[in-house]
């Protein structure tokens, strides 16, 4: 019989990982791995930093907010946060999702009780920080780890847009959340999908496209752990959409432009 490791084996010749040193001997002492080196793709060069898990941590409430304090006029603002679960272990530099919204931190002081964050106006614009005050307060999470279990879903802490609460109804222990936002952003929300309202992992019940509207419910054990019970009808929330749904969309628009369909969006 011949042997699995024979120098005449086809399926070795075929096989990249493997090579021999001597080719006429091969034996357990001279099978050796060649590691492969992969070039990237200039397609796909972008790393993620950060990612989150959309589980808060820990509610933070805001101790100061207002203009840099390097003195520039670039629009931006400084804000700091009293917290203690996600500051341990954290370190300058390190990024923390505020509200949903992925921040670096820029100074912890030394209590270990407050940290710093610099909000750009590009964030003012987009998310609903710029809203909030001394006092406010805000849900937090650590950045993913390899240690981290994965309890939601992969949240890069890069808000898509803001949506506006237009009702609470309670059914039993659990509240059920309507949020309307803009038609552009609702397409990417479907029913069972995931989304991140002001960081939070959540699961789409329904989409109402007439109202350009979605809700979802809120089990007791989460509003216990969440802004978002504390909000009123009116307040803003930051959004999240799934970001597989975003790539899907934006693959399909692309195919359906160039075979001359139209693009996703309208289809």
């Amino acid at each position: 019989m011949a042997s699995l490791f024979s120098a005449t084996s086809p399926s070795l010749h075929k096989n990249p990982l493997l090579r021999f040193s001597s080719p006429l001997k091969p034996s357990s002492s001279n099978l050796s791995f060649q590691k492969l080196q992969f070039k990237p793709n200039p397609r796909f060069s972008r790393l993620v930093t950060s990612l989150f898990t959309g589980i808060v941590e820990e509610i933070g409430h805001i101790d100061q907010v207002g203009p840099n304090s390097d003195g520039g006029d670039d629009g931006g603002f400084e804000m700091r946060i009293g917290a203690e679960v996600v500051l341990g272990g954290t370190r300058l530099g390190d990024s923390i999702a505020v509200n949903g919204t992925c921040l670096t931190v820029t100074d912890i002081d030394s209590a270990g009780s407050r940290f710093s964050v610099g909000l750009s106006p590009e964030t003012l614009r987009r998310t609903s920080l710029g809203g909030l005050g001394p006092g406010s307060p805000v849900n937090l999470e650590r950045a993913l780890t390899p240690e981290t279990r994965m309890g939601g879903h992969f949240v890069q802490g890069h808000v898509d847009g803001t949506g506006e609460i237009v009702k609470f109804s309670p059914e039993g222990g659990s509240l059920w959340v309507t949020v309307r936002t803009d038609p552009d952003l609702l397409r990417l929300i479907v029913p069972k999908g995931f989304i991140a309202v002001d960081g939070t992992s959540l699961t789409v019940v329904g989409v109402y496209e007439e109202e350009s509207s979605f809700d979802f419910m809120l089990v007791a054990y989460t509003q216990q752990k969440i802004v978002l019970p504390t909000k009123k009808v009116g307040d803003k929330v930051n959004l999240e959409v799934d970001i597989l749904g975003k790539y899907v969309e934006k693959l399909l628009s692309g195919r359906l432009q160039a075979l001359g369909v139209g693009s996703a969006a309208s289809s």
